[in-house]
Protein backbone atom coordinates (compact mmCIF):
# COMPACT_ATOMS: atom_id res chain seq x y z
CA UNK A 1 0.00 0.00 0.00
CA UNK A 2 1.81 3.44 -0.78
CA UNK A 3 1.98 6.25 1.92
CA UNK A 4 -0.92 8.29 0.38
CA UNK A 5 -3.36 5.11 0.88
CA UNK A 6 -2.22 5.11 4.27
CA UNK A 7 -2.95 8.37 5.12
CA UNK A 8 -6.31 8.12 3.74
CA UNK A 9 -6.84 4.72 5.36
CA UNK A 10 -5.98 5.59 8.72
CA UNK A 11 -7.61 9.09 8.37
CA UNK A 12 -10.62 7.42 7.45
CA UNK A 13 -10.29 4.60 10.65
CA UNK A 14 -9.63 7.63 13.25
CA UNK A 15 -13.14 9.48 11.76
CA UNK A 16 -15.14 6.65 11.94
CA UNK A 17 -17.06 7.42 15.54
CA UNK A 18 -16.46 3.81 16.98
CA UNK A 19 -12.76 3.31 16.35
CA UNK A 20 -12.18 6.95 17.81
CA UNK A 21 -13.88 6.37 20.80
CA UNK A 22 -12.60 2.18 21.11
CA UNK A 23 -8.76 4.41 20.92
CA UNK A 24 -10.16 7.54 23.72
CA UNK A 25 -11.13 4.50 25.78
CA UNK A 26 -8.03 1.91 25.96
CA UNK A 27 -5.56 4.86 26.04
CA UNK A 28 -6.71 4.91 30.16
CA UNK A 29 -7.08 1.06 30.38
CA UNK A 30 -7.94 -2.10 29.16
CA UNK A 31 -10.60 -3.42 28.10
CA UNK A 32 -12.47 -6.06 26.82
CA UNK A 33 -14.85 -5.64 23.47
CA UNK A 34 -18.32 -6.22 25.69
CA UNK A 35 -16.96 -3.38 27.84
CA UNK A 36 -16.20 -1.32 24.56
CA UNK A 37 -19.56 -2.11 23.38
CA UNK A 38 -21.38 -1.08 26.71
CA UNK A 39 -19.51 2.45 26.84
CA UNK A 40 -19.24 3.16 23.16
CA UNK A 41 -23.02 2.04 22.26
CA UNK A 42 -22.31 -0.24 19.57
CA UNK A 43 -23.00 -3.96 19.39
CA UNK A 44 -19.68 -6.38 20.39
CA UNK A 45 -19.50 -7.16 16.87
CA UNK A 46 -19.27 -3.63 15.42
CA UNK A 47 -16.50 -3.22 18.30
CA UNK A 48 -14.47 -6.54 16.73
CA UNK A 49 -14.86 -5.24 13.30
CA UNK A 50 -13.10 -2.09 14.33
CA UNK A 51 -10.85 -3.77 16.68
CA UNK A 52 -9.84 -5.66 13.61
CA UNK A 53 -9.37 -2.75 11.68
CA UNK A 54 -7.12 -1.00 14.28
CA UNK A 55 -4.99 -3.99 14.55
CA UNK A 56 -4.50 -4.24 11.19
CA UNK A 57 -2.35 -1.10 11.69
CA UNK A 58 -0.83 -1.93 15.09
CA UNK A 59 -2.78 0.71 16.78
CA UNK A 60 -4.37 -1.51 19.34
CA UNK A 61 -2.96 -4.04 21.41
CA UNK A 62 -4.40 -7.28 22.92
CA UNK A 63 -3.81 -9.56 25.67
CA UNK A 64 -5.17 -12.62 27.04
CA UNK A 65 -6.86 -12.28 30.30
CA UNK A 66 -7.83 -14.93 32.73
CA UNK A 67 -10.83 -14.76 35.09
CA UNK A 68 -11.10 -16.63 38.56
CA UNK A 69 -13.13 -19.43 36.96
CA UNK A 70 -10.86 -20.29 34.64
CA UNK A 71 -11.90 -18.83 31.25
CA UNK A 72 -10.43 -16.55 29.30
CA UNK A 73 -11.13 -13.71 27.49
CA UNK A 74 -9.09 -10.43 25.76
CA UNK A 75 -8.17 -7.06 26.53
CA UNK A 76 -7.09 -4.11 24.35
CA UNK A 77 -4.97 -1.33 25.05
CA UNK A 78 -4.56 1.56 22.43
CA UNK A 79 -0.58 1.40 21.04
CA UNK A 80 -1.14 4.90 19.12
CA UNK A 81 0.75 7.60 20.62
CA UNK A 82 1.17 9.95 17.93
CA UNK A 83 0.26 10.15 14.07
CA UNK A 84 2.18 12.58 11.87
CA UNK A 85 1.09 13.53 8.38
CA UNK A 86 3.99 15.55 6.05
CA UNK A 87 3.45 16.76 2.89
CA UNK A 88 6.54 17.02 1.08
CA UNK A 89 7.88 16.31 -2.67
CA UNK A 90 4.52 16.14 -3.87
CA UNK A 91 3.27 13.39 -1.70
CA UNK A 92 1.94 12.49 1.82
CA UNK A 93 4.16 10.85 4.48
CA UNK A 94 2.57 9.21 7.48
CA UNK A 95 4.58 8.55 10.48
CA UNK A 96 3.00 6.32 13.23
CA UNK A 97 4.96 6.83 16.78
CA UNK A 98 3.91 3.94 18.97
CA UNK A 99 3.59 3.36 23.20
CA UNK A 100 6.09 1.14 24.81
CA UNK A 101 4.54 -1.24 26.68
CA UNK A 102 5.46 -0.90 30.64
CA UNK A 103 7.46 -3.20 32.29
CA UNK A 104 4.75 -5.48 33.67
CA UNK A 105 3.69 -5.92 30.26
CA UNK A 106 6.76 -6.77 28.77
CA UNK A 107 7.47 -8.84 32.46
CA UNK A 108 4.27 -11.08 31.20
CA UNK A 109 5.01 -11.14 27.44
CA UNK A 110 8.55 -12.37 28.29
CA UNK A 111 7.05 -15.05 30.78
CA UNK A 112 4.08 -16.18 28.49
CA UNK A 113 7.12 -16.29 26.13
CA UNK A 114 8.52 -19.31 27.98
CA UNK A 115 5.57 -21.68 27.83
Amino acid sequence: MSEENDVRAVGGLLEDEYAHAILIHTSTKSMSAPELSEVCDASVSTIYRRIERLQAYDLLEEQLQLDKDGHHYNTYTARLERIEIELEDGGFGLTITYREPNAADRFTDLFEGFR
